[in-house]
């Protein structure tokens, strides 16, 4: 005697309201929902996706490699004139773009007549910041953070990293941009 051959749960077609086929609709002959094959993913086409996610990821951080790569090649930018000395009297502050014209910087003459420039992205979550020179600080309004104006480190708020420092040069009564400083701590 042959023993009746069980059927995997997981394949048997079901009618989304439960009932056996015999008593569905006639419409719904026409139009069946197989509920299990519906939600079933099978292993070849997880492993695809998770291949495929992975690989992404990979050319992800490759990309971001070679554009750090490419960065370092280019060198230090020339200098870049940002304005002449008597044009930034003492309590001062003036924007301008270094090294590429997307990146915003603020060069700031204090009282005493001390020249400092950083790039104006908060390092909390690049808002732009504003000085207050007589208080001697930069404020970032969004979220009240504070950075010394001498130095760029955070005294007050969320920002843990110092703003980065643009070295100046100062020739003949002119200021220039002559690189960056990029800092940790």
């Amino acid at each position: 005697m042959a023993q009746p051959r069980l059927r995997d749960p997981e394949q048997i077609t079901l009618a989304p309201d439960g009932r056996p086929m015999e008593e569905q609709p006639d419409w719904r002959q026409d139009f069946p929902i197989d509920w299990p094959q519906d939600h079933y993913v099978e292993r070849r086409d997880f492993m695809k996706f998770l291949v495929l996610t992975s690989l992404a990821f990979a050319v992800g951080q490759i990309w971001i490699v070679v554009q750090n790569a490419i960065r370092r090649m280019r060198g230090e930018p020339a200098l870049v004139r940002i304005a002449a000395l008597d044009e930034i009297p003492a309590g001062s502050a003036r924007t301008f773009a270094y090294p590429t014209p997307q990146d915003a910087c603020l060069l700031v003459r204090g009282v005493d007549g001390m020249l400092v420039a950083y790039n104006q992205e908060c390092t909390h979550l690049s808002c732009a910041v504003v000085p207050r020179i007589d208080e001697r600080m930069l404020h970032c309004p969004c979220h009240e953070g504070y950075f010394d104006l001498a130095s760029g480190r955070p005294i007050a708020g969320p920002p843990r990293r110092p703003l980065t420092r643009v070295l100046l040069e100062t020739r003949g009564g002119e200021v220039f941009a002559a690189g960056i400083e990029e800092r940790t701590t």
